[in-house]
């Protein structure tokens, strides 16, 4: 049992960190686009669209836009109801195809929100001291962002490059033969190995501070301790709920209500990692699918804390948004069957 969790805890988050140093790549390269393209529209549908990208990404953008008064209130209650934060990552490697199905509901989800508070409350634009600096987002780093296949030297070849390198390629080689992810379709381990190889790739041709600040920095540093030892965590006790004989099961199938508002609850904690547990007793078969989607509604990972930061009356209003449009959609599908 202590064998298999510890082996599944690291493949997820093998996979999480593959996924989340493609999102990091794309984010440097693209960011000036995304962030010139939301600020000249200011509208819903953009914010909610980079909302849905997995990881934290796209939750930070809008919340830095929302704090500099270039999208409305609806448009970051939309974009935080369609975004799951880093356990969309996880979802992808649980039960890519559902997740897929989710994270369109999500989006379709966030959209309607959206527009709901802004006819509500009008549109309106962020209520705190607004932000006299600017949007600090290396601009220089990502207009002049170059991948080098050829360089001179071999100084470009730290040691996190070595490692990262050799770590991402050996997870890679790892899926494609088998060692683990055994039990996977073919195809998905074929698409884990392609993105593996990209990855491995592009840190390979990146520049030296993309590599040390962006990816050993943030990604692995920041990313890669806390996703490891939550999974471990949820999937610990998600083993335990399943082996105890205590009818976990039959509990939550009489309960689901409760077990709904639960997950309401939690997601209200601007922190990836506990919603966790509702995504691999999901994948186990222990929760319906409205649970899983009331908490992905609730929670964004930690997505909202620039803006706790900023503003507690303004946080406090985005979760309340988001908290009974989690508990109204969650219900909804649950007298559905779902």
């Amino acid at each position: 049992m202590v064998v298999s969790v510890v082996a599944n805890a690291l493949l997820i988050t093998g996979f999480v960190l593959v996924m989340m140093l493609l999102v990091e790549y794309l984010n440097v390269v693209t960011r000036g686009v995304v962030r010139q393209r939301l600020h000249r529209s200011g509208g819903r549908l953009p914010a909610v669209l980079v909302g849905t990208l997995p990881g934290c990404f796209g939750a930070f953008t809008d919340v830095a836009l929302y704090i500099h008064g270039a999208v409305s209130l609806g448009a970051l209650a939309g974009s935080m109801t369609a975004s799951s934060g880093d356990e969309a990552f996880v979802m992808l490697a649980l039960f890519p195809r559902r997740a897929v199905l989710l994270f369109g509901v999500l989006l379709v989800y966030g959209l309607a929100v959206g527009w709901a508070v802004d006819r509500l409350f009008g549109t309106r634009f962020f209520g705190g001291a607004a932000c006299k600096s600017g949007l600090a987002i290396h601009e220089a780093e990502g207009a002049s962002f170059r991948l080098r296949w050829r360089q001179p030297g071999v100084r470009r070849w730290t040691i996190d490059r070595v490692l990262l390198v050799g770590g991402v390629a050996a997870f890679a080689l790892a899926v494609g033969t088998g060692l683990v992810a055994s039990d996977e379709s073919m195809w998905i381990r074929a698409v884990v190995v392609a993105l593996g190889l990209v990855v491995a790739g592009f840190v390979a041709a990146a520049p030296a501070h993309f590599v040390r600040e962006h990816l050993v920095g943030h990604i692995v540093r920041e990313h890669a301790p806390r996703i490891f030892l939550w999974t471990l965590g949820a999937l610990a006790v998600t083993e335990w709920a399943t082996r105890s004989g205590l009818g976990i099961e039959a509990f939550i199938e009489h309960h689901t209500a409760l077990a709904l508002l639960v997950a309401a609850a939690v997601g209200v904690i601007p922190e990836s990692g506990p919603h966790l547990l509702f995504v691999t007793l999901y994948a186990n078969g222990v929760l319906p699918f409205s649970v899983l989607l009331t908490s992905s509604v609730v929670q964004d990972g930690h997505g909202m804390l620039p803006l706790l930061a900023e503003s507690r009356t303004e946080f406090v209003r985005v979760k309340a948004i988001n908290l009974v449009a989690g508990l109204a959609l969650g219900y909804l599908v649950l007298l559905l069957g779902y």
